[in-house]
């Protein structure tokens, strides 16, 4: 749980790095108590990383981030044309790493789909894959995650993306050619 709630606090302040948000805002955002909220803050001031609620060095702060995140599980499907039938999901969803960086900054040749769903709708998620696709090792990867990653997510010619540090996060996570995509998000921010 720790982890989720680490999570959670380092997305809200990497979406809010400018220092008007309050450690109060924050634990309320990230559904924890506020002594855990000032306890972490400690930490990152001590890794000279924060200052009150200011991000000093945001590249630091994103790669502190990437190398504590939560690993999620995840399931691999193969889908005809994976973004059409997600214009026509009901469910919640963001899109991460190629495909989403494809459609924010057009670096990256969109080989797989990485879509964020809520763990509470996979069954909902399998079912409707399988119907319409194969499952196993393919084109469309559903990752299993807390509600929270939504935060600040926006949608993009029709399609709802992930924020923009957890995009750089999800990059840095997928290694080789994914690194230099987020480092141009980094330097566009």
């Amino acid at each position: 749980m720790r982890g989720k709630i680490r999570d959670r606090i380092l997305r809200i302040l990497a979406n809010n790095p400018s220092g008007d948000i309050s450690k109060y805002k924050i634990a309320r955002q990230a559904d924890c108590s506020y002594p855990w909220v000032r306890e972490f803050f400690l930490k990152l001031a001590e890794m000279e990383l924060v200052k009150g609620t200011k991000v000093l060095n945001y590249p630091a702060l994103l790669h502190y981030w990437q190398s504590v995140r939560l690993k999620h599980k995840h399931r691999e499907y193969m889908l005809k044309d994976p973004l059409e039938f997600l214009k026509h999901s009901h469910l919640s969803y963001a899109l991460t790493t190629y495909q989403a960086e494809n459609l924010v900054q057009n670096y990256l040749f969109p080989s797989r789909v990485d879509i964020y769903i809520k763990e509470s709708d996979w069954e909902q998620w399998h079912n409707m894959l399988s119907k319409k696709g194969l499952v196993g090792k393919g084109n469309v990867r559903l990752i299993l995650s807390d509600e929270h990653v939504f935060y600040n997510s926006f949608e993009k010619d029709g399609m709802k993306i992930v924020s923009m540090p957890q995009l750089i996060i999800d990059l840095m996570n997928e290694g080789g050619v994914c690194v230099e995509a987020a480092e141009l998000l980094i330097k566009g921010l």
